[in-house]
């Protein structure tokens, strides 16, 4: 029995993606928009077989995106021509809106009537050829191994191999964070795990790493932007700046984000001073019961005032164990154990590890830069054409029994 094929679970809106530059190969490597023109002025339209996989175990993420950039860039142009020379009119224009961001409104308003004019115009020449490609994919989330195959297209290839630089993109980059963040949580034993990296990458890929992050398993985000494929809202606590806006006070400026967001958790950022244990129990006495957690983010370089007495002060640099300790200590010895401590400042698989090898009494962990690391690289392939095995030297087709068809065709 075949199983129905399941539709895409996200809407292609929520994705964003630029339809007319997905088609006309604006965002591809120029050899895969110039071999769909070769296939297409030799009237080549052999049905082929194109597996996609990674070498190495990891969290697939990026499946629905890449599904979604195949349903919408899937096909050709009635007359390829005229379409060309309408993209490349649609390019001036968008360059044009971006000068007259601060022009006249009327001339704004002109010029942005006339890029949806070019768009509807691209759109009467694209011919939609999603009823003759099939595919079938693994879903986000899943756990593959070396070689797996994640995503099975077939069909004619003339009209989909312009689409491999991105939905081979998509899925190295949101792989990458997915896999990075199942394994942080994996290490922190169930304690949440805060998804930071926003500083550390450009703004333009929040929304899809924060949905990687999703699926990873963290359990929230720091931008807003973050959360919005997935409904949710960015959560984070006071910036050291803040501190230094209140004259250097944790206790003025906690006080303050309290009143300003009544409803918000609130989690002290308590290493402005290099003294986590004497502000975490000034933050404590100050707030009381409003108080959710502190935040320990003492620099690397840095040896808080606690333990600069240490006859040994061997790996006391930044937070580490003994100085979560001693604020744990300090906080239940003064009735605070309600008291949450979050960590952050350096965070990786091996740190977190460590930590709950070692039954540091840690409650949460905030980690940043850990999630962008790593090769998560994906390649696709033509494993047969016209149903008879064709491929590069090394490489055949890698049937797997948990690949889902997928429906592409839109009402």
């Amino acid at each position: 029995m075949i199983p129905e094929a399941l539709p895409i679970t996200i809407p292609t809106e929520v994705f964003d993606l630029p339809v007319h530059e997905i088609r006309r190969g604006y965002r591809s490597d120029v050899y895969f928009w110039r071999a769909k023109r070769t296939l297409e002025a030799s009237h080549r339209s052999n049905t082929a077989t194109v597996q996609v996989f990674q070498k190495g175990e990891s969290v697939v993420c990026g499946i629905e995106e890449a599904l979604a950039i195949l349903m919408l860039g899937i096909g050709h142009y009635r007359n390829s021509t005229l379409a060309f020379e309408l993209f490349d009119r649609y390019i001036q224009q968008k360059r044009r809106i971006r000068s007259l961001y601060r022009a006249d409104p009327e001339q704004l308003r002109e010029a942005l009537d006339e890029q949806k004019r070019i768009e509807t115009a691209l759109d009467d020449e694209w011919v939609n050829e999603l009823g003759q490609i099939s595919v079938s994919s693994l879903r986000d989330g899943d756990t593959i191994a070396p070689w797996e195959t994640v995503l099975l297209i077939e069909g004619p290839l003339s009209e989909f191999i312009h689409l491999e630089t991105l939905y081979l993109g998509v899925l190295a980059r949101r792989t990458r964070i997915s896999t990075n963040v199942a394994r942080v949580a994996h290490a922190a034993n169930t304690k949440p795990v805060f998804f930071f990296p926003a500083r550390f990458d450009h703004w333009a890929v929040q929304g899809g790493d924060g949905y990687a992050a999703s699926i990873g398993g963290a359990a929230s985000v720091s931008t807003d932007a973050q959360g919005e494929w997935w409904g949710m809202k960015g959560a984070g606590t006071i910036p050291h700046s803040l501190i230094a806006a209140c004259d250097g006070s944790t206790v003025e400026a906690t006080r303050s984000f309290a009143e300003t967001f009544p409803d918000t958790s609130l989690v002290a950022l308590v290493d402005f001073d290099n003294d986590c244990v004497k502000t975490s129990l000034e933050v404590a006495h100050a707030m009381g019961d409003r108080l959710w957690g502190v935040r320990l983010d003492t620099s690397e370089s840095m040896v808080d005032v606690s333990l600069k007495d240490a006859d040994d002060l061997t790996d006391k640099a930044g937070v580490n164990p003994t100085l979560v300790r001693n604020v744990r200590q300090a906080l239940d010895d003064a009735g605070f154990g309600r008291v949450r401590i979050v960590v952050s400042g350096g965070f990786d698989v091996d740190k977190i590890a460590s930590f709950e090898s070692e039954q540091v009494p840690t409650d949460a962990y905030g980690v940043g830069s850990a999630f962008m690391k790593g090769s998560f690289d994906f390649t696709a392939d033509v494993v047969k054409l016209d149903g008879a095995p064709m491929s590069k030297t090394g490489r055949h087709f890698r049937s797997n029994e948990r690949l889902v068809p997928r429906a592409l065709m839109t009402n």
